[in-house]
Order: structure tokens, then sequence, then C-alpha cells
């Protein structure tokens, strides 16, 4: 099973991602995906995300004869923001806490040096 983008559409407030669905028998099959972009931003994802993220919708979903659009729902965006902010938490562990680095000692100045030339 593989899914490919074609393009995308503008649909009130929606953007429609087309997918080429090649199953079993290696056949092309156009599905459409509705991602609600409203929602995308309340939910903080980026428009550049959306593609893969309505592909792998494609991919959890099994083939069901005779539909072949989909739309990108509101629990989907719920569940990929609480997937990114569980990722930057676990991230955020790893991360050495910051340190300030120790300041080197500033020399003196030494005014003997500075200011005894003649001209």
């Amino acid at each position: 099973m593989q899914n490919t983008l074609v393009g995308f559409t503008h649909d009130e407030g929606f953007r429609v991602f087309s997918f080429d669905h090649r199953g079993e028998d290696n056949a092309p099959t156009r599905w459409d995906v509705r991602a609600d972009l409203a929602l995308s931003r309340t939910y903080g994802i980026r428009v550049q995300e959306l593609p893969l993220l309505c592909r792998g919708l494609l991919d959890r979903n099994p083939e069901v004869s005779g539909v072949q659009s989909l739309t990108f729902a509101e629990s989907d965006m719920r569940a990929c923001a609480g997937e990114r902010d569980a990722a930057r938490a676990e991230a955020a562990k790893k991360r050495k806490p910051w340190r300030r680095h120790a300041v080197a000692s500033v020399s003196t100045f030494n005014q003997s040096n500075f200011g005894t030339q003649q001209l």
C-alpha cells in the first residue's frame, strides 16, 4: 500500500490534499483528505506538516471501498499536538542544564607602561 501526494486545493477554510493510493493490485485510486486550517492553528500544527499527517491518516485507515474522502478530524489534531508536546518534554529532560561559563580573570591595567614614552 502506497500513498503519494498529488497536490492540494482550498475549500472554504479547508486544505484538501489529493493522494494517489496504490493497493495490492497496484491500480491507482484518488483519495482526498480535508484538513481544517483554523483547527490546525488552534493545535499549533504548521501548514507544512499537514500533508505528512494526512498521509499518515491514510496509512492508518484500512481500505474502505467506495469511500475516497477522509477528514483530518479535531481528535486527530489533538492527538498529534499531544504527541508533539510529549516529544518536546522528553527532549527537554535529556537536554543538559544551561551553565554560565566561568569568566576568565581580567588582567589589571599596568599604568606604568602607558604614557611614559617621550616623543
